[in-house]
Parts: C-alpha cells; sequence; structure tokens
C-alpha cells in the first residue's frame, strides 16, 4: 500500500514537474516606471496567475528611445525579445524593418485566435494599422495631448477653477494672473514636437507634412514655414519673454514642473494622470487643448502618443500563441477599461470605453473622459497622424530650434526654416535606406 502511494505521489510530482516545465517564456521589454510600472507589473502578474501556459516576463529597459534602440540591437545580435514595446513616433521606422517584425493581426489569424482591430478605437487602430487595414502592431497604451490646470492656483489668482482657457489667447491672459498671483510660472508643455507641432498642426487642421503626414509615401516631406506654425512659435516666444510661459526641457521633463505646484497650466499626455494624482498635492482639471479662435477649421482632432506592442519575427509558434492570447487580456473590455481609469491613457477599446460610460467613471471623475472625446472624431488627411522616418530624431531637430526660439537665440521664422530643411534631409535618407 505504501509503495502504491508512494508510487502514485511521485508520479504528482512528475506531473506537476512536467506541467512547470512546459509553460512558455515570453520576454517582454517595455518603458513604463513610476505608477505606470507598477500597473504593468499588476496586469503581467494577473495574466500569469491566470493560466498555467505562458509567463511572461517583463522588464524595464528604459526610456522610450533607450528600448526600442536596446530592441532593435538585441534583434541583430539575435537574442531580440518577443515583445518590444515602442513608442508611436518608432512606427514607420519599425513598420519599415523588413524581415524583423511579426504583424499582429497575421500572427493572432494564423494560430486560430484573430485579433480583430474593429474592436479597437477607429483613430488608435488607424494608426497602427497597415494601408490594408491590417493591425501592424498591438495598441496598449494609446495617449493624447489635454491641457492641465492646477484648481487650487486658478482660485488664488480670482480665475474660475471650472472655467478653463480654451484659445491660447485665454492661456495668455490666465498665464498673467498667476504670475501676479505669486506663481513661479503660468504654463509649460511636456513633449514640445509632439504637442506643439504635430498635434497643433492636427488640432488646427493643417498638414504637417506632405502625402497626408507620411501615410501617403515615402516621399513626404515636412511643411513647418506656414503661417499659422509662424503664429504659433511666435506668439509662445512672446510669452516666454514675458515670463508667462516656461519652457522645461525635452520629453516629459516639465512634468515636474506642474506635479510641485510651479506651473499652474500645463499640456501634457492624458497618461500623465496617475503621476498627477499620485504626486500633485492640489486639486487639478482636464480640458481641451487650447486653440486659435481665427485659424479655420479648429478645433479638429488631436493625435494619439504613447506606444504599441510590437512582435519580432522568427520566434516558435508556441509564442505567439501565448503573445496572442497575452494581447486578447490586455484588450479585454475589463482590462482595456481598467488601464484607461487607472492610468489616464485613452480605452483602446471600444468596448472597455463603453464599460468605463455604463460605470460612472465619467461623472465621479469630471475631465476623465477629455482624451476620448480629442480622438473620437472623423479624421481628415491632416489628423489622422504623422508616420514618417527618422521621427525621433526629427523631434530631436525641433526641440533643438525650439529651446533657441524661447531663449530668444533665433527668430520664429529661421527656427522653423531649419527645422523644416534638417528635417527633410533626414527623411530623404530614410526614403532612400528604404528603397
Amino acid at each position: 500500500m505504501r509503495a502504491k502511494l508512494f508510487a502514485l505521489s511521485l508520479a504528482g510530482i512528475i506531473a506537476s514537474m512536467g506541467s512547470a516545465q512546459a509553460a512558455t517564456d515570453i520576454n517582454f521589454w517595455h518603458s513604463m516606471e513610476g505608477a505606470l510600472g507598477d500597473r504593468v507589473k499588476e496586469l503581467v502578474d494577473e495574466f500569469n496567475k491566470s493560466q498555467p501556459d505562458y509567463v511572461i516576463n517583463a522588464v524595464y529597459k528604459g526610456s522610450y528611445g533607450e528600448s526600442m534602440n536596446a530592441g532593435i540591437a538585441a534583434f541583430r545580435a539575435g537574442n531580440a525579445p518577443d515583445v518590444l514595446q515602442v513608442f508611436e513616433v518608432g512606427t514607420a521606422t519599425m513598420m519599415y524593418a523588413k524581415g524583423a517584425i511579426k504583424p499582429v493581426q497575421e500572427m493572432s489569424e494564423e494560430v486560430g485566435d484573430p485579433i480583430n482591430p474593429a474592436d479597437f478605437i477607429g483613430a488608435v487602430a488607424g494608426y497602427y494599422s497597415s494601408p490594408e487595414g491590417k493591425l501592424i502592431s498591438m495598441p496598449f497604451n494609446s495617449s493624447t495631448p489635454v491641457f492641465y490646470y492646477n484648481k487650487d492656483a486658478f482660485q488664488k489668482a480670482g480665475l474660475d477653477p471650472e472655467k478653463p482657457p480654451k484659445t491660447w489667447t485665454e492661456v495668455e491672459e490666465a498665464g498673467k494672473k498667476l504670475r501676479a498671483a505669486g506663481l513661479e510660472c503660468g504654463y509649460t508643455t511636456s513633449w514640445p514636437s509632439w504637442i506643439q507641432l504635430e498635434t497643433f498642426a492636427a488640432w488646427h487642421n493643417i498638414p504637417y507634412a506632405s502625402h497626408d503626414n507620411g501615410f501617403g509615401g515615402l516621399d513626404a516631406r515636412l511643411e513647418l514655414e506656414q503661417p499659422p506654425f509662424l503664429k504659433h512659435m511666435t506668439f509662445l516666444a512672446n510669452m516666454s519673454k514675458e515670463g508667462t510661459f516656461t519652457y522645461g526641457g525635452r520629453g516629459d521633463a516639465s512634468n515636474a514642473l506642474f506635479t510641485s505646484g510651479k506651473c499652474g497650466m500645463f499640456t501634457g499626455s492624458s497618461g500623465n494622470r496617475a503621476n498627477i494624482i499620485k504626486t500633485g498635492n492640489f486639486k487639478f482639471g482636464t480640458s481641451t487643448l487650447p486653440y486659435y479662435a481665427d485659424i479655420k477649421g479648429a478645433p479638429q482632432n488631436t493625435i494619439i502618443g504613447g506606444a504599441s506592442l510590437w512582435v519580432f519575427a522568427k520566434k516558435s509558434p508556441e509564442v505567439y500563441k501565448g503573445v496572442t492570447k497575452f494581447f486578447k487580456f490586455l484588450s479585454s473590455p475589463e482590462k482595456a477599461a481598467e488601464w484607461h481609469q487607472k492610468t489616464g491613457y485613452v480605452p483602446v477599446t471600444k468596448a472597455g470605453y463603453k464599460l468605463t460610460q455604463e460605470s460612472g467613471f465619467y461623472d465621479k471623475n469630471p475631465g476623465a473622459d477629455v482624451a476620448v472625446k480629442e480622438l473620437d472624431v472623423t479624421t481628415t488627411s491632416n489628423s489622422r497622424g504623422v508616420r514618417l522616418g527618422y521621427l525621433p530624431q526629427i523631434r530631436e531637430i525641433e526641440d533643438g530650434e525650439m529651446e533657441n526660439i524661447f531663449a530668444g537665440k533665433t527668430s520664429p521664422e529661421d527656427g522653423l526654416k531649419n527645422m523644416t530643411r534638417r528635417g527633410n534631409e533626414l527623411l530623404e535618407r530614410f526614403e532612400k535606406s528604404v528603397k
């Protein structure tokens, strides 16, 4: 009897060991830190516990630029991760990396568990799809720029905390009152190129680049020497000179100027919401981006930022099955809604948005739906988004020129001219490299 029990016990141990060994590891490199990094860890842990067949190993690989470079270098060395989070400006580069990428929709159809692009919000799916409408990468943390303001500071300055400025003229007027009330800074912005050039163009329904901002072909070129761009750069330069606008640096470096209470107004990613709630010791409001009332067609819609998940080629069918299962977990109505509500990123699926509406979340959190409303508009050829090669490098050029403009070292005219010339040189180089 003992021998039989021992044999059964041993068989159980061997079976459980075999089951554990059968779990397929999937390596996922990402760029989420702070409150967002905590949330990614929660999602991955939930997925891993929800089933026994796959284990997602989530690894933080630095900023968006750093993780993208690390992923490309790893692919060239033959040890790429299975999944890589890439910011939206890297979309064209990843798309044209022939042989490196496994398109998401193709992958899911091959494993018999299709991911349907129709399930996603149109502006999100459209950006990450091929010209044929097939999903190339997996929408994940999609954001869009919004306008944040410090309600406590507004009240102190005699401004109505329930009436945020809607136009750029109103932003300047509010900035003067905030400064007069003792605030160190009236207005600041993160991601200057994304918000003040790319999204500015879409919001005012003007082209940022030719050929539908790059969606129409590799021979697209920047078109920044237009009157609306000159108007805006001149306006911000004047605000900087009078002290109502403070340039806070590239990327999201200026976030701290707002969360610390130094700046009363801030344009940044909707995905900042989680960190503002966590680190900002004041009541804040969220509103739509400012616009120029005298520019016909404004406001139109904003464009998406954030990142999507890319799958590398030459992985095993079992890995692709696990990746597809993980992606479906992330895009389920419950998880899409939860991610949106806890982070401020938009709910990438229609079902996630509907579930959030039905839950009463927007009634309890006024302004949390601003990002979705800014995107939930029929786009034009000027407002679909930007898909250009070397866009991260083009942004570096633009940021550098804007720094000179805001510091009074370069005129807005010369700055825009330099951005256009130097950016188009990169686009010509990218076109030649792909062809």
